[in-house]
């Protein structure tokens, strides 16, 4: 008798409309919950872009912090949304082969539904672990240093040291001659102010360059001979915060109409700056 009230049950079931149009809309439940992911994937991976971006727009700092954790982060969300579609829709054709064989299985918790819990409470902690780390670099930036870092409507650029004038000097000597280029002059202008009996901050001026960079610039472009050979400025503001100032390569470039390809000649005392600054 109970044998035959649940064989009558299942055929009931699997006759039923409204069994298959729950399967359904548990299957576009699965899809909507795959595209989520996919979306918030994309979404992730373009944050790092914005971060590298924001980096940039604050430090001018090409070789600064790297934010590509989060593009894989936010791959592997994608990945993850196309597999739970894949997923869902396998078990969609299981199910409703079960419910017309009048023998659906529904004794075990979704298998589908845990791993995709599981796998993002990993992913949101691993997210919520890099997004500590991001902010605090972000927060150590401050705005007087963010301010100073950016390009002065004049070409200068101003980056912040982590060292001393002097410091930032010895730096900057050392890689210059490592890099087989002259240093044509050292000037001392808060050493020749002390002997005049007056008083300024530590401000130093190293100039320096080298005849095969600069020449084919100066044929190209005779006028930019005025800003050859390059500078650097290290100088302590009221403060006591030491800066190195020098001027961009772009703003030489359009000033003497330079050719595109001799512009890397100059580009190198961005590099010194930044290393020096470290």
């Amino acid at each position: 008798m109970n044998q035959t009230a649940q064989t009558n049950s299942h055929d009931a079931s699997a006759n039923d409309p409204r069994v298959f149009f729950a399967a359904e809309r548990t299957f576009l439940a699965w899809i909507r919950t795959g595209i989520a992911l996919m979306g918030f994937g994309f979404i992730l991976a373009r944050f790092g872009i914005f971060l590298r971006q924001f980096q940039w727009m604050r430090e001018e700092n090409v070789n600064g912090q790297q934010f590509g954790a989060s593009i894989w982060l936010g791959v592997t969300l994608v990945a993850i949304g196309v597999a739970v579609m894949i997923a869902a829709a396998a078990r969609h054709v299981q199910l409703v082969r079960s419910l017309r064989d009048g023998k659906p299985d529904f004794k075990h918790p979704s298998r589908l539904g845990i791993a995709v819990a599981i796998t993002l409470a990993c992913i949101g902690l691993i997210m919520a672990i890099y997004l500590v780390i991001v902010s605090r670099s972000v927060m150590n930036t401050s705005p007087e240093r963010t301010l100073m870092q950016k390009q002065d409507n004049n070409g200068l650029v101003h980056q912040a040291s982590n060292h001393s004038v002097d410091d930032t000097v010895s730096r900057l000597q050392k890689m210059i001659a490592g890099k087989g280029v002259t240093l044509f002059a050292l000037v001392d202008h808060s050493g020749e102010a002390e002997k005049a009996g007056l008083k300024m901050p530590p401000t130093k001026l190293l100039i320096f360059g080298s005849p095969k960079a600069g020449t084919p610039l100066m044929i190209a472009a005779p006028s930019i001979a005025i800003d050859l050979p390059l500078k650097l400025l290290v100088w302590e503001d009221e403060a006591g915060k030491v800066w190195i100032t020098y001027n961009s390569a772009e703003y030489l470039r359009d000033r003497h109409h330079l050719p595109v390809e001799l512009v890397s000649n100059i580009a190198v005392v961005a590099g010194l700056a930044a290393k020096a600054a470290e």
